[in-house]
């Protein structure tokens, strides 16, 4: 606080006052690692100035004592999990500008579940994500990982893996890579992302095993492989996020299993990883997290638009037998044709072509 002699000492810790003495700007800076005891903190600058009669808008003056002046800064630090205050804007304010400026450019708000992602991330936590599809979810769970990337120093030995997402379907994994890449360009950040199937060229792999990228993108299979290999403990030291995506498909079947082990491994290789898990359909959250870990936090994203359930009503001549639907592929694709967005859901990979 201020200059020279200004400034406080150990012997001011713990007291609820602090005087200073000093010339010039006084600054005041508070890092709080760790709340565990306290509630709410309030501070109060007061400053002593002249001449005497001076002006000085939205400050009092002690009785008695014209030349102190109060500065009515109040910040309120909140116990993790404490809820927001009303008219608080501590939503926004845990994305860095690059960040804010991105949504801004594309039109966008972020989602209250996607600055909470983030939030539970800076307070180390893990955390199960149930939003609605297309609520942005899969960004949730990118989005702290990312602005994490982005501050971090160049290393002359070369950071390790830092992220790590797990898909059931190697197409999904895929299609999120190439989906993250445009964000990561337009904000031009320093990260890089590869995906890790069973379709991946031999080269592809043992490139990555030697340079990993930050985010690794893969499947529950590639994952059993990874830590089975010699080299792993090394691979996976600098790790420090798994993402599991559509977590309610893997958990309670035998690939989930071996991902369970799989990520019990993980823990061995980085103490203190964080577990993100993504899903929009979850009966039971409370089984899942238990599931991803000891203690998990829960976010639900927003409710989405409410439904319209409408039956198209095919006009052309309905076969009595099949169950392809190829009389109204053209009616379908009509009414396709009439969105900006469709989402197919299919019994079959024929209809799906």
């Amino acid at each position: 606080i201020g200059q020279g002699a200004a400034r406080s000492g150990l012997g001011d810790q713990g007291r609820s006052e602090i005087e200073t003495q000093g010339r010039s700007v006084h600054l005041a800076l508070l890092a709080v690692l760790k709340m565990k005891r306290n509630g709410n903190i309030a501070i109060r600058f007061i400053t002593r100035s002249s001449p005497a009669n001076e002006a000085v808008e939205g400050r009092e003056s002690r009785a008695g004592d014209p030349g102190v002046r109060f500065l009515p800064i109040t910040v309120e630090l909140k116990k993790p999990g404490s809820p927001p205050p009303r008219g608080s804007a501590d939503d926004e304010a845990v994305l860095p500008a690059v960040f804010a400026q991105w949504f801004s450019s594309r039109g966008w708000t972020p989602r209250r579940h996607q600055l909470k992602m983030v939030q539970k991330a800076l307070a180390g936590k893990s955390a199960l994500l149930i939003a609605p599809t297309g609520g942005g979810k899969t960004l949730a769970g990118f989005l702290p990982s990312l602005i994490e990337l982005s501050g971090r120093a160049p290393s002359a030995e070369g950071a390790g893996l830092h992220t790590l997402y797990i898909s059931p379907l190697k197409a999904l994994a895929v299609d999120v890579a190439l989906n993250l890449t445009a964000p990561i360009a337009e904000m031009n950040l320093p990260v890089s992302v590869e995906s890790r199937t069973g379709d991946s060229s031999v080269a592809k792999k043992q490139r990555q095993r030697v340079n990993p990228p930050d985010i690794l993108l893969t499947t529950p299979e590639q994952l059993a492989l990874f830590c089975a290999w010699e080299g792993s403990r090394l691979y996976f030291r600098d790790l420090k996020t798994v993402i599991i995506d559509e977590v309610h498909a893997l958990h309670a079947s035998k690939r989930g299993d071996l991902l369970a082990l799989g990520l019990a491994r993980l823990e061995q290789f980085a103490p203190g990883v964080r577990r993100v898990g993504l899903s929009a359909t979850v009966n039971d959250p409370d089984l899942i997290r238990r599931w991803l870990g000891s203690e998990v936090d829960l976010v639900l994203g927003d409710p989405g638009a409410p439904p319209v359930v409408d039956v198209l009503l095919s006009q052309g001549h309905v076969p009595w037998a099949g169950h392809t639907a190829q009389h109204a592929m053209a009616e379908v694709y009509d009414a396709i044709r009439q969105t900006r967005t469709a989402l197919v859901f299919v019994n079959t990979r024929w209809q799906a072509e």
